[in-house]
């Protein structure tokens, strides 16, 4: 079987907290299309995948509302979309004994986070730069100066 997806440099924002949370869901994401690729149950591996995104999100939706994201921002929707369609291959699994989404979202995953990486999270890891946001400690050097002033987008033209 072939990883349907490589860590690499290219990857990296050069911050440890988000570089190695992707690099973990990297691995979780081959560690999936390995079971699937056997006769084993990958519901237990697709779990760890859809835990850890949880979490992963969750940290990521922190710093948003740290930094002054607008708790609508297409970033988040991103983060929701994706933990639906993962929640559904869930369902589909255990109800229906149905495992072809499952086969789908490992691809669609492993194409999804490099662009997801290189858009939201850049943007994102460059902001929380821009008003001094240390994501270890909580700090912020340089608050958002008014409500008013919270980010909508994701810092992509496309979401403007």
């Amino acid at each position: 079987m072939n990883a349907p997806l490589t860590w690499t440099e290219s990857l990296a924002l050069n911050l440890p907290q988000i570089d190695d949370t992707h690099h973990e869901m990297v691995n979780l994401i081959n560690d999936l299309a390995a079971v699937l690729s056997t006769d084993a149950d990958p519901l237990p591996t697709f779990q760890r995948l859809l835990d850890h995104t949880i979490e992963h999100f969750g940290m990521e939706e922190r710093w948003m509302a740290a930094t002054g994201f607008e708790p609508d921002n297409c970033h988040s929707s991103q983060h929701k979309m994706v933990l639906n369609v993962m929640h559904e291959v869930v369902r589909h699994a255990t109800e229906l004994k149905d495992l072809e989404p499952m086969h789908i979202v490992v691809g669609e995953l492993s194409q999804w986070l490099p662009a997801h990486a290189e858009m939201m999270d850049a943007a994102l890891v460059f902001h929380m730069g821009q008003v001094g946001y240390d994501p270890a400690t909580g700090a912020i050097e340089k608050p958002l100066a008014t409500e008013a002033s919270g980010i909508s987008s994701c810092g992509s033209k496309s979401c403007n």
